[in-house]
């Protein structure tokens, strides 16, 4: 048994042909500092008694392994085959082709941002997008920041900042990460003034709250959960009468904020932002990265001189949008001008929007591919049902189909989804009765996963 004179020293490994080609991948300092660990660790195991020569024939792949795994991005892509089409921790809305083409180019040269091409002055940023929204809203005017949440603060914080804000007890939401209304209205300096109960508010309550010191009534869309049974809502219509017979705000929070009619894809509808910014909401919020289906952002509709006041709100740089989103933005909002073509055009809607029949064949032309790469596994084509995801519609399904991998042992599908999650790419199912089911609603090609799953 050999000690550690068998190891080499760092210059030795540095100055071989091993070494010299993971410098030119990694960068000396890169390497050093990765060698240097691994020698360590080969020392720590010889005083534990391994053999040192041994330790030494281990040490030049053990140090590729190292710098490859460290160069390799967290943030590579995967397969989203939980059957969540916008799931928020695997970031939500993918990008439609012309999205992706206007970032793409925003990253890669000089634009147009803030300069006026006809005056050669200052422009704004906002211009970009303002009147696409504003066509396909109907609203007077339009503002966005970098997320809805920061859309409803900066609204909150400019027209009820030391005032009160109303808002319905059944209304008081907690969206993802413990995040909830009351908090963000409190970060806004504004007092919530709650009315009703959880399961009814009536006009009379919202009517006996308004006081002087009154500066917004909110309104929030409960897209993350439903109340049923015995309950009453004041609908938006007879909110908006009541305030602006009070002559205060009434913003109107619709979560995901959809811009058409989901209905026509079979899809239950959710509010569109047109028809509430034609209910006579003074003010309307929504995201861009749900059922928008572009890049995270937070937009704000409505009256004209209204939004002006939030522009002028401090908060509005801190919270504004960087180029790259607003090309991103600005493409995925085209889109929307032609909606024969938008389930073809936009994955969001496509996902949502693919027949069943056609993910259940493809579950039973790829179920005995999927078994000869996992040997070990009985693959089977079954139904499952998705999900619309990041609190859009979340007490509806929708009919799909998908694989479903069962194992020896009861731990065989943990065991298997683990696997699948270290892949170079790697494939994220969802774990039910006892077996790995992978929804293929999301997947648009069967080489994708067979690929995926040859590594």
């Amino acid at each position: 048994m050999t000690g550690f004179r068998a190891l080499p020293s760092v210059d030795q490994v540095l100055l071989s042909p091993a070494g010299r080609a993971l410098i030119d991948d990694h960068g000396r300092a890169a390497v050093t500092t990765a060698l240097r660990a691994r020698l360590d660790a080969a020392r720590t195991a010889i005083k534990g008694g391994a053999d040192g020569a041994v330790e030494a024939a281990r040490l030049a792949g053990l140090l590729a392994a190292d710098l490859a795994a460290s160069a390799q991005s967290r943030l590579r892509p995967m397969l989203n085959l939980t059957g969540t089409v916008l799931h928020t921790n695997l970031g939500r809305a993918i990008l439609a082709d012309d999205a992706i083409a206007a970032a793409s180019a925003a990253m890669a040269a000089p634009l147009a941002l803030e300069f006026d091409l006809e005056t050669g002055g200052r422009g704004q940023r906002d211009d970009h997008l303002r009147g696409l929204l504003c066509e396909l809203t109907g609203a007077e005017d339009a503002t966005i920041v970098n997320n809805n949440a920061a859309a409803v603060l900066i609204a909150l914080n400019t027209f009820g900042q030391g005032r009160q804000a109303i808002v319905s007890r059944g209304e008081l939401i907690e969206i993802g990460g413990a995040f909830r209304m009351p908090d963000i209205m409190a970060r806004a300096g504004a007092h919530l003034v709650e009315v009703g109960t959880t399961n009814r508010t009536h006009p009379r309550d919202y009517q006996d709250a308004i006081t002087p010191d009154t500066g917004l009534i909110l309104k929030v869309h409960t897209s993350n959960y439903r109340i049923e049974g015995f309950t009453a809502e004041v609908a938006a219509p007879a909110l908006s009468q009541i305030a602006r017979k009070a002559g205060v705000v009434l913003l109107n929070d619709l979560g995901s904020g959809s811009l058409v009619d989901l209905g026509r894809w079979g899809l239950r509808r959710e509010p569109t932002v047109a028809e509430a910014v034609a209910e006579g909401a003074d003010l309307v919020t929504f995201s861009g990265d749900k059922l928008l289906g572009g890049p995270q952002a937070g937009f704000i509709v409505g009256r004209r001189d209204l939004i002006a006041q939030i522009n002028k709100n401090p908060l509005k740089r801190a919270l504004r949008l960087d180029k790259i989103r607003i090309a991103a933005l600005e493409a995925t909002l085209r889109l929307y001008r032609d909606p024969d073509r938008l389930a073809e055009r936009l994955p969001v809607l496509r996902h949502l929007s693919r027949p069943q029949a056609d993910i259940a064949a493809q579950a039973e032309r790829l179920a005995p591919q999927v078994a000869a790469l996992l040997p070990d596994y009985a693959v089977a084509a079954t139904d499952c049902a998705s999900q619309i995801g990041s609190g859009s519609l979340p007490t509806d399904t929708i009919p799909s189909a998908g694989l479903r991998i069962t194992g020896a042992g009861g731990d065989a599908p943990d065991r298997l989804a683990a696997r699948l999650r270290g892949l170079p790419r790697p494939v994220v199912g969802r774990i039910h009765d006892g077996a790995l089911v992978l929804d293929l609603r999301t997947l648009d090609r069967d080489e994708d996963l067979l690929e995926a799953l040859s590594a």
